[in-house]
């Protein structure tokens, strides 16, 4: 298993304050041995993963920054892709790779013979994986000097409060600040542990509370009415945000804590007018990813069209990008419905541009939220459901959920919701969604979680005893592993 909310909340208070103790050449070792115990707190042995890849990445980037011709460099370079991708297509999709050989080789009536293999996902392998291939990359492109200090350049890939859920950094940003001493700022430490707490309120109060939910509908949809799916298909929008957005929160703050700045991975992402721009606001990190390393690449190897080259390089960006959340057919539609979206707006762009001229600019904006959040949350079904007969079983649902409506208006004898499902807990998932989306809304607006910061202390400390208590008492009972920790 790996440490839940609260477990890290023992473990980064002991690793911080040893962190100011030491002097700053030790600092580093720290780090390292602390990430290394964080990692090891899953599985020990799948350290040596972790351990062939920075060895050979390590290598990798001074042998390129040191080629003499750009053969050279293209071939250690291919070198660290292959080990990298290598050690995902082995974890992760090894066994996908085979089951569908399988069910090809059974339309002919033939046998697969090749063993399936039985072995848990290393936590975070997408992730720290994807940062370390950023290395290599960011050294062959010549925008980045490789790191010479073996024991900083694996701690940049396995700094522990990001490590197995991001944000994916890259080495122009992380890299330097492990060689700069780092005093204690009170303001800083403030800053992050603020951080740090919004990040925890969102996931035990509001994340676990909705995936108690969420994972009642799923995990029974036969049983359940329409109705039911239908908010699930709504909770699950907000349960993966405040998850997600969760743990980079608390990454960020744990690391400003100590004096280390971590990209910023969300803005406002239901905020967003149209698919593009949710792209732009969701996970970041890895969307500048596949633009720079995937996306940009294919775009410029086109020889055809530049139209036909940027559909051709958003279907293939988001297919991969699908198959990087997980090896199944499910996120593989997710990243497809995304990618024949991205395609529509740039095809369609200069015909919306004139249509956003004729219509009222609010309501067009508001329009263009709606429907946009609406897309983005029938795409999470697939994302969601556990099989793709699932996932068209929901979709087959969701009509219903208007004739349930009606009957029930009418009769108001029949039950909405599955007798399973928590009636008080769902009135709960309600308000606390309303008061995340009221605060996005005035931190948007009035900037309110920077202004808290210059407030007098009486307001400051009952704003973080409220979420503490709210914490206490409405916390899910039931802890929830972060959604992320399986991609």
């Amino acid at each position: 298993m790996l440490f839940n909310s609260f477990e890290f909340l023992l473990y980064f208070p002991i690793v911080t304050a040893l962190f100011f103790f030491l002097p700053h050449r030790f600092r580093w070792q720290l780090l390292l041995a602390a990430s290394c115990f964080f990692y090891m707190f899953f599985k020990p042995e799948y350290i040596l993963i972790l351990a062939f890849t920075i060895v050979v990445d390590y290598y990798a980037g001074i042998l390129i920054e040191e080629a003499k011709t750009a053969k050279q460099k293209k071939y250690y370079l291919l070198i660290s892709l292959i080990a990298n991708i290598g050690v995902l297509a082995v974890f992760k999709y090894y066994n996908f790779i085979n089951e569908n050989i399988t069910g090809v080789a059974s339309l002919f009536g033939w046998k697969n013979h090749i063993p399936a293999l039985t072995m848990l996902l290393p936590i975070g392998l997408s992730f720290h994986t994807f940062q370390a291939m950023s290395y290599t990359l960011e050294i062959s492109r010549g925008n980045y000097k490789a790191e010479r200090h073996f024991g900083i350049y694996a701690l940049y890939v396995m700094f522990y409060p990001q490590l197995v859920a991001g944000p994916i950094e890259r080495p122009q940003n992380v890299l330097h600040q492990f060689h700069e001493k780092k005093s204690f700022d009170y303001s800083r430490v403030v800053d992050g542990l603020r951080m740090m707490l919004w990040g925890m309120f969102k996931k035990i109060v509001i994340a676990d509370n909705l995936t108690t939910y969420t994972d009642g509908v799923y995990n029974n949809l036969h049983v359940q009415t329409s109705i039911a799916i239908v908010v699930a298909i709504f909770f699950f929008a907000f349960q993966i945000y405040c998850d997600f957005s969760a743990y980079t929160d608390i990454a960020r703050g744990a690391a400003r804590v100590m004096g280390y700045e971590l990209v910023k991975n969300f803005n406002y992402p239901f905020r967003s007018r149209n698919v593009t721009d949710f792209w732009r606001r969701w996970h970041m990190s890895l969307t500048t990813w596949f633009n720079d390393y995937l996306f940009t690449p294919v775009v410029i190897s086109n020889r055809g069209s530049i139209k036909f080259g940027i559909v051709f390089a958003l279907m293939v960006t988001f297919s991969l990008s699908g198959l990087w959340h997980g090896a199944a057919w499910t996120y593989v539609g997710f990243g497809v419905m995304h990618g024949f979206a991205t395609s529509y707006e740039f095809l369609t762009k200069k015909w919306r541009n004139r249509l956003s001229k004729k219509v009222n600019p609010f309501i067009y904006s508001r329009v263009s939220q709606v429907l946009t959040f609406l897309f983005v949350c029938y795409t999470w079904i697939f994302f969601r459901a556990n099989t793709m007969a699932d996932a068209f079983y929901v979709l087959k649902r969701i009509p219903g959920f208007f004739t349930e409506i009606a009957n029930w208006s009418v009769t108001r004898t029949k039950p909405i919701f599955d007798g399973s499902l928590p009636k008080l807990g769902l009135i709960y998932c309600g308000v606390f969604i309303l008061l995340l989306e009221t605060l996005h809304y005035l931190d948007n607006k009035y900037d309110v979680f920077n202004k808290l910061r210059n407030q007098n202390i009486v307001l400051r400390w009952s704003v973080y005893y409220s979420l503490m208590i709210i914490m206490i008492f409405f916390a899910s009972s039931t802890a929830h592993r972060f959604i992320y920790f399986q991609f």
